[in-house]
């Protein structure tokens, strides 16, 4: 059998199957990401002061909030297919649902009573508390207010990055679902459910070009999600390759101004996030963490950066960056080492090592 040219780059199982790989490093830059980009929108309280809106329509933070899921697709789907229903469950309620329920209660509660501007007994019998915890943790809601908390700051909301996890879990229930039916092994399924996501965003830009943000995103990160899990069913024809990226990029460029872009964009951008965390040239002297810091980092970031503008309103986004990213960074070590590292030690409890070693996904 011939051997493949290096432009053809390697086969996403070979690639996967490598002792290496970038994710938790990948994850983590992500995660930072969204914190820089945050502290542009939290200061003036205008999305399109983040960096790169006017070269590329996103966000920083919307580029990373896209690498995670792109990510978690490809893991996820991988998840179930090594575990089955049953193992697929637990884990992924274990690694979601620790971490965010002690960050609700630790923003609503702790910093929440530092920060109000309500009488501390006012405060934690207010209707709007219970409502915050309840609403963050069983619908994901960003727009929750505390009572008196972040009322002078140009945004109010207090836990700004929950939204994504709607999606998240979503996406999560649809592998459950489509694991359930038998189908996740399907080339043909996975085909067509990236292909009817991508023309559908395909449609929503050549008919509607102005509309509604959360159309756009109800059809973006299913998308990327979706492909990120093809790429895995596809695993032993489909290859990840340097030279696929950069047409996919050009691609990208030249569709600039079209209805084609955004589809083009987080195809590519999903390929390209993939072929960081895996190609073997681009992994054999990674470095792995013992750490993972982003969920920590994603969760806490916005709710730091709130809390130091409304200390230091003056404060330009420049001037917040680093210390936000410093405290940041202590509160998710906090996080990993007392609430998700042992949540994971639970889980490997709870399935009683009885399933392949996977590599887990980290929610966003």
């Amino acid at each position: 059998m011939a051997r493949p040219r290096p432009w053809q780059g390697v086969k996403v199982e070979s690639a996967i199957a490598g002792p290496h790989n970038n994710l938790t490093l990948i994850r983590l830059g992500l995660a930072l990401a969204v914190v820089v980009s945050h502290a542009f929108s939290v200061t003036t309280g205008e999305l399109s002061d983040e960096p790169l809106v006017a070269s590329t329509g996103f966000t920083l933070g919307e580029h990373a909030v896209n690498g995670f899921f792109a990510i978690s697709g490809f893991l996820v789907t991988m998840s179930f297919d090594r575990r089955g229903w049953r193992d697929y469950a637990i884990a992924r309620t274990l690694r979601i649902a620790p971490g965010l329920i002690v960050a609700v209660l630790a923003v609503s509660l702790l910093l929440g009573s530092a920060m109000t501007t309500l009488p501390i007994g006012e405060y934690l019998g207010s209707p709007s508390l219970r409502r915050f915890i309840t609403a963050t943790l069983t619908s994901f809601k960003s727009n929750t207010e505390l009572p008196g908390v972040f009322s002078n700051n140009p945004l109010v909301l207090p836990m700004g990055t929950v939204w994504t996890l709607k999606y998240e879990v979503m996406c999560y229930v649809g592998v459950f679902l489509v694991g359930l039916l038998g189908l996740l092994q399907s080339r043909a399924v996975a085909l067509v459910l990236v292909a009817g996501l991508a023309l559908g965003l395909v449609g929503l830009g050549l008919l509607l070009p102005d509309a509604p943000k959360g159309m756009e995103t109800a059809l973006r990160l299913p998308l990327i999600f979706a492909f990120g899990g093809a790429l895995y069913v596809w695993r032993s024809r489909a290859r990840f390759s340097g030279l696929l990226v950069l047409v996919l990029l050009l691609a990208t460029w030249l569709s600039a101004g079209t209805f084609l872009y955004k589809t083009l964009l987080f195809l590519a951008s999903t390929y390209g996030i993939l072929w960081l965390a895996f190609a073997p040239a681009l992994t054999r002297f990674s470095y792995e963490p013992k750490a993972d810091l982003s969920y920590g980092t994603y969760l806490y970031g916005w709710p730091i950066q709130q809390s130091l503008h409304t200390l230091w309103p003056s404060m330009a986004a420049g001037a917040l960056l680093a210390p936000s990213l410093a405290v940041t960074l202590l509160v998710a070590a906090a996080s990993w080492y007392l609430i998700e590292k042992p949540a994971l030690g639970l889980k490997a409890k709870a399935l009683g090592r009885r399933t392949l070693r996977t590599i887990e996904p980290a929610a966003p």
